[in-house]
């Protein structure tokens, strides 16, 4: 038992100190999002709609180009594990190129889409600034696939701490650069909403030098000048990145896809039901960052368990990992139980609002758990180098089950907006009990392997 203990504990606490940065990451991530939405709210509601529908407009593609990248979790970590440190910055070199080539098409793609507000019936005050507030944002592009590349690099290499204080000091910059362009402060011209556009773009630049300058420190510190050796394109690397990120991208976007129809659903009800499941939703994908900073956690505790060659620390890595982020979502959904009332209050005094979300955090709390185990047991699969088995479980439990059963429920069955929760909890179910036993039979597969 002593000897169990001392593996378990070590680990546990490597696993923590990694997760950590990373959860603080996502949570900053998300926050750069809320910055903008709060400093435009003195614009007035039309502000506020034009930033919501252009960045959901504008992170659906990058969330595929980053998906892409999401193959050197598996890559750089097992290479790290060998102690190649050389085949680590190959792959992060290959993985510039790739979101190098990616760029243009996924700027074409925005930027037709900014065309699209006022053909899709958005009313003209918020259909023209969200167009302008886009069209800004994707400069952005480059940047922010150039962040996916380098941040999966960095944490590969155990870099972690430097992610998490970029990403502090990029929100603190947004704030600063929202406060100076939107309202003209210190002589500074008052933009509007195209200062708040101007102000992320500026932030992106800056969190992907910061980026690419912390993987030069790293390169430097080991001896090996990251841009003195920097390679030429490789099409066999590229080929085995896009094997392995393009079922990962695919699944995110099946992910966000339905979650948007969802919201999209929620419009076709009424003005109370749509503004109830916008601030559940926001409470969700709250909570659901920190199982998905531990997901990457656990795709790099074992990527480097796997390239180590240790296949009993690579299968304790994946159930610490599920151990952690199932204590945490149990607290969650602790928190939605007792307090549903004064969460919602938070947002809004409208007793409509109040009465039914409340209610709808109680579903909440019903899939927490199982939300945490989906994310978590994703990332440990795919520091085995398993991408396509998510992106299944994520088309079969939400666009063949989930989001059916829900519509249904929703507009057929007279269930309303609890019939559309319904099914995206059913669906979380499925595709969790789904990544849970793939999980379960990789590791003993892996155990089988190590005996």
């Amino acid at each position: 038992m002593a000897q169990v203990q001392s593996k378990w504990k070590p680990e546990l606490s490597a696993m923590v100190a990694l997760a950590i940065p990373v959860v603080l990451s996502e949570l900053g991530w998300v926050a750069q999002g809320i910055v903008d939405t709060i400093m435009v709210g003195n614009l007035g509601p039309s502000a506020i709609g034009a930033v919501a529908l252009a960045n959901a407009v504008n992170l659906t593609p990058l969330l595929f180009g980053i998906g892409l990248l999401l193959g050197l979790d598996t890559l750089i970590s097992q290479a790290y594990g060998r102690g190649d440190h050389d085949e680590c910055h190959r792959w992060l070199v290959q993985g510039v190129y790739l979101a190098s080539i990616l760029t243009l098409p996924l700027m074409l793609l925005i930027y037709a889409g900014s065309f699209g507000f006022a053909r899709f019936g958005i009313h003209p005050e918020v259909a023209a600034p969200a167009a302008a507030y886009l069209r800004i944002l994707n400069w952005g592009t480059l940047p922010l696939l150039l962040y996916g590349g380098t941040r999966r690099y960095l944490q590969a290499v155990g870099d972690v701490r430097v992610i998490s204080i970029t990403i502090v000091v990029g929100n603190l910059l947004n704030w600063l650069g929202n406060w100076l362009l939107i309202y003209g402060k210190w002589g500074f011209p008052a933009l509007g909403l195209n200062g708040s556009a101007i102000s992320t773009l500026a932030t992106r630049v800056f969190i992907a030098l910061a980026f690419l300058g912390f993987a030069w420190r790293y390169e430097r510190r080991r001896g090996h000048s990251l841009f003195r050796h920097w390679g030429a394109p490789d099409l066999a690397r590229l080929r085995e990145l896009i094997r392995l990120g393009l079922p990962a991208a695919l699944q995110i976007v099946l992910e966000v896809g339905a979650w948007n129809l969802a919201t999209l659903s929620a419009g076709w009800l009424t003005p109370v039901a749509l503004a109830t499941h916008t601030i559940v939703f926001n409470y969700a994908s709250l909570t659901y960052m920190v199982p998905l900073g531990i997901s990457a956690a656990a795709a790099v505790s074992v990527g480097h368990a796997v390239g180590a060659g240790d296949i009993q620390r690579a299968r304790r890595a994946g159930w610490l990992a599920l151990g952690l982020s199932t204590a945490f979502m149990l607290l969650a959904a602790l928190v939605y139980l007792v307090i549903p009332g004064p969460l919602v209050a938070l947002y809004t005094s409208d007793p409509e609002v109040l009465a039914l979300g409340r209610k709808l955090l109680w579903i909440v709390a019903a899939f927490e758990v199982f939300d945490g185990v989906q994310t978590v047991t994703t990332g440990a699969l795919r520091g085995l180098g398993e991408t396509r088995v998510p992106m299944i479980a994520n088309f079969v439990g939400y666009w063949v089950f989930g989001l059916p059963l829900g519509l249904a429920l929703c507009f057929a069955l007279h269930r309303g907006i609890f019939g559309l929760w319904i099914g995206l909890t059913l669906a979380l179910i499925l595709i969790a009990t789904t990544l849970l036993w793939r999980w379960r039979r990789a590791a003993a597969a892996i155990q089988i392997a190590a005996s």
